[in-house]
């Protein structure tokens, strides 16, 4: 979550009037993550996350993730709303965005993870690959291998001023992932960013997920690497094998890996990493200063990167 665009009270008092949902009684911005503009919104019926839907994400795709939410909530799956306007639609327009409300969801994210918090975030994954099975609209993968290999045209040529010798790093991976990438894993609807700040808990219970931004089609157990790069790497960048081994259990007691997913899971992580170190890189060298995001620093994947090429069997993750 992030803030790109300012909102004027006379701009939201118009949009609002177009919501069954009060008057404004505040609104804050919140100034983490990097895609889109959020506001922390207070009527006077509750409290909602008012969203700025900013360039980086296509307006066409915005139907595909709020229907998503509507899915996953029916199917037993805690996440935000989006709240209907008066004409039944769920995206208007503010300040030259198409914009959306959602309602909010309690809880805290966990800035320091526990083992047990690792395991219940594998099972509520495993949850939402089965509660959107049958979800009956289609995104590709937009940051697949090939989305990769855009972002990287557009970083390599600095990419060494951040990382020294980053660039023939890299090179190698590409060439490793784009050979051995696999075609015919089980797949659906993933999170495909499910990081600790898009779980909430209330104490050590999970209270909900957020943030289905970058959810698409892609294989199950990509969304299970994502996971293991998000959750199970300390803050010194050193891989916490029983947070890892937490993960995959919590996973599998929900749904098993096939034994094909099992041994792609050193290759899928490794190419985790990457994908989530290419947008860092980026965002690294383009986004000018002075807006009000948070641009994450990219060093600590080029650490998980590096840890993922010496993994060799999927028993490092927990898998037996």
């Amino acid at each position: 979550m992030a803030v790109y665009t300012d909102v004027n009270e006379e701009q939201l008092a118009r949009f609002l009037e177009e919501y069954k949902i009060g008057h404004v009684r505040s609104y804050k911005g919140i100034a983490e993550g990097s895609e889109n503009s959020n506001f922390l919104l207070r009527t006077e019926t509750g409290s909602y996350i008012l969203t700025l839907y900013e360039k980086r994400v296509d307006q066409s795709d915005l139907p595909f993730f709020l229907c998503l939410m509507q899915h996953l909530a029916r199917k037993g799956i805690t996440c935000p709303l989006p709240v209907e306007r008066r004409d039944g639609q769920l995206i208007g327009e503010l300040a030259g965005r198409p914009a959306a409300i959602i309602t909010f969801l309690e809880g805290m994210w966990m800035r320091h993870p526990t083992v047990a918090q690792c395991g219940e975030v594998g099972r509520e994954l495993a949850e939402l690959h089965l509660a959107g099975a049958d979800f009956p609209m289609h995104r590709a993968n937009a940051l697949a291998v090939d989305g990769w290999r855009t972002l990287w045209d557009g970083s390599r040529d600095r990419a060494d001023s951040v990382v020294p010798g980053l660039v023939a790093e890299v090179e190698a991976d590409f060439a490793v992932l784009e050979r051995g990438w696999p075609q015919d894993l089980p797949g659906g609807i993933i999170h495909a960013d499910l990081f600790p700040d898009n779980v909430f808990f209330l104490g050590d219970r999970l209270s909900g997920l957020i943030d289905f931004y970058f959810a698409c089609e892609d294989f199950y157990a990509y969304d299970v690497a994502v996971c293991l790069n998000a959750w199970c790497f300390e803050p010194d960048f050193s891989f916490n094998a029983d947070k890892a081994a937490a993960l995959t259990a919590g996973y599998q007691s929900v749904r098993p890996l096939s034994a094909a997913e099992q041994q792609a899971l050193p290759l899928l992580s490794r190419g985790s990493a990457l994908r989530f170190m290419l947008t860092r890189l980026y965002d690294w060298l383009t986004i000018p200063d002075g807006a009000l995001v948070q641009k994450r620093d990219p060093l600590e994947y080029v650490a998980k990167l590096r840890f993922h090429r010496g993994v060799k069997t999927p028993e490092t993750y927990g898998i037996s």
